[in-house]
């Protein structure tokens, strides 16, 4: 439960009496410090007085005092400059590595949040603390999203910078695996991911005026070429590809394994990369005129994009179907805004250091109606509704970041649940 001590200490939850050190010395807590993610002590910069004094430093907290000698702290330096070190079990007394002792107080967790919180863990229903979330203030609800919305933000952020650091650099394949990715719309996403870092980019910008070119090249390397039954298109696609492959050194990913169980026609892999095809093949600079974009009516615009003619007729490769436009729906489009270019604009707007970029990416985000998925759903019936986008992605954002994790005791309502009586 150091763990849970810890938290103690940060909140100051302890019980409001005299706090003293076991030599009988009076101690105020003016300030408990900074909580240190790394190596070193528990707290940095904190501000204590002891028997009148005060003193800033570090400060370490243990659930055994016998810990300070168990983790070797009394023979690294970094420890040193400890002025307080914390305890609910008293069975040592720690020293500096000259031998100094260092001040030590017991601490115990409150009995109230101790029992708050091993029921936040046993607790069946999901998520844990459904049942203080409709008496939670609404400015403090409003807080906690705005801040998990930028945090979203960040975790984005930093998977498009893997990603640029994997492309040398190069923003514009990065955006394109990202794009990729998302157009697999959840089912099929790390499969479009694959795919899409086997494609040369250089080879398909020297055809990006031919669409039937960069078809080609997009299905031959997702390893759909191969199909039955055949038709006339089907068997120029293979010889165009046999012809480009060769070309430039190509190989289809062996590791695209394709999902179509339960999946509507209209979401089969076949109909995204034709959509993606097309939309390359049209907007040329995409990244750049989706940066320069003002207005999401100008976003939506870029890419509402359809496929080429054979595929008005088709979900797969030689089986004919009913006429049908296979245009991305308006809904897919903003999806692809929340999930790919919001995220550029603000990865991009700090690369830079573009203000204007990373608030259009919040505005936005704003002005977007929120998702409809099983996660915003799950927060509604539990008292907690997305007003926009940048909601919902706030909502998804708890989910899989606190309540996945158990990450209770980092999350701003469970530190509402954990002080009440």
């Amino acid at each position: 439960m150091e763990q849970l001590l810890h938290y103690v200490w940060k909140h100051k939850l302890f019980a409001l009496k005299p706090l003293q050190t076991t030599a009988g010395q009076a101690v105020e807590i003016i300030d408990p410090g900074l909580p240190n993610m790394h190596a070193g002590p528990d707290f940095f910069n904190a501000k204590i007085k002891i028997d009148g004094v005060q003193w800033v430093g570090n400060v370490e907290i243990h659930q055994r005092a016998s810990d300070w000698f168990k983790h070797g702290h009394q023979l690294d330096a970094a420890y040193d400059s400890v002025i307080l070190h914390v305890a609910s079990q008293i069975d040592a007394v720690p020293v500096r590595g000259n031998g100094d002792p260092i001040p030590q107080m017991e601490l115990h967790c409150p009995p109230s949040v101790e029992a708050n919180y091993k029921r936040l863990l046993e607790e069946d229903h999901y998520p844990a603390c459904h049942s203080l979330i409709p008496s939670l203030p609404a400015l403090l609800v409003h807080g906690w999203l705005s801040r998990l919305q930028v945090e979203r933000f960040e975790n984005k952020a930093g998977q498009i910078q893997n990603r640029l650091e994997a492309c040398n650099g190069d923003w514009e394949n990065a955006f394109f695996i990202t794009l990729a990715r998302n157009f697999g719309f959840g089912v099929n996403s790390d499969t479009f991911e694959l795919w899409a870092k086997t494609i040369p980019m250089g080879a398909v910008n020297k055809h990006r005026d031919n669409l039937f070119q960069i078809e080609a090249i997009f299905f031959g390397q997702a390893g759909l070429l191969q199909e039955l039954p055949l038709d006339a298109y089907t068997e120029s696609m293979i010889k165009e590809y046999r012809y480009l492959r060769h070309k430039f050194s190509l190989t289809p990913s062996d590791e695209c394994h394709w999902r179509f169980l339960r999946m509507r026609p209209g979401n089969f892999p076949h109909i995204r990369i034709a959509q993606l095809a097309c939309l390359y093949f049209h907007a040329q600079g995409l990244l750049s005129q989706l940066m320069e974009a003002g207005t999401l009516k100008q976003v939506r615009g870029l890419l509402c994009g359809g496929t080429s003619e054979y595929w008005l007729t088709h979900y797969r490769f030689g089986e004919v179907s009913p006429p049908h436009p296979k245009s991305l729906s308006g809904k897919s489009i903003d999806l692809l805004i929340i999930n790919t270019v919001i995220p550029f604009l603000y990865a991009y707007g700090k690369h830079r250091a573009n203000e204007i970029l990373c608030q259009r990416a919040c505005t936005f985000l704003e002005e977007l109606k929120p998702e409809n998925n099983y996660i915003i759903r799950m927060w509604q019936e539990c008292g907690l509704k997305a007003a926009h986008a940048g909601d919902s992605q706030a909502l998804i954002q708890l989910k899989k970041n606190y309540c996945d994790l158990k990450k209770c005791l980092y999350c701003r309502i469970g530190y509402e649940y954990l002080k009440r009586n």
